[in-house]
């Protein structure tokens, strides 16, 4: 077991859902926290709350690519990588999900479980996606643990 493995267990057994565990490990690599932040993830949690949204993991990570290159303000520009980031991201993951019929929904990717009980599958998706996310910013030449503060975006 890997060490952002553990550290999913670790904030899953805090009672966080997916799509604020990707956040929370984004901001753990840069020192930061941010409760409002990971607080408001909490709505993009079982496919938006209803199962036939996208995954929390694939939302979550968009938000993470969004963090590091999205505009925060009128004096800021998006970085000209997020769309190509978000676009590949999103198709790696519905390569991953194997939903039923390619779905990103959450319960195409989970089936028939009960609503709202987060899976030892959830665990490892976002173990993967996280790494791809990694793997996605550092090949666009963010700082990692700087977010916000890449190329003057």
């Amino acid at each position: 077991m890997d060490d952002t493995t553990i550290r999913v267990m670790r904030l899953a057994s805090q009672g966080l859902y997916c799509s604020q565990i990707i956040m929370a490990l984004a901001l753990e690599i840069s020192g930061r926290s941010n409760p409002d932040l990971i607080r408001s993830l909490a709505g993009l949690a079982f496919g938006c709350g209803t199962g036939k949204g996208n995954c929390g993991v694939l939302t979550g990570g968009c938000c993470v690519l969004a963090l590091h290159a999205g505009k925060g303000g009128a004096e800021e520009q998006e970085h000209p990588a997020l769309m190509p980031m978000l676009e590949e991201f999103g198709d790696w993951f519905a390569a991953q999900a194997q939903g039923e019929g390619g779905a990103v929904s959450c319960s195409a990717i989970m089936g028939d479980v009960a609503p709202r009980q987060p899976q030892q599958k959830c665990g490892l998706m976002v173990a993967q996606a996280f790494g791809k996310l990694m793997e996605l910013l550092a090949a666009n030449g963010f700082d990692l643990a700087d977010p916000g503060e890449d190329d003057g975006y």
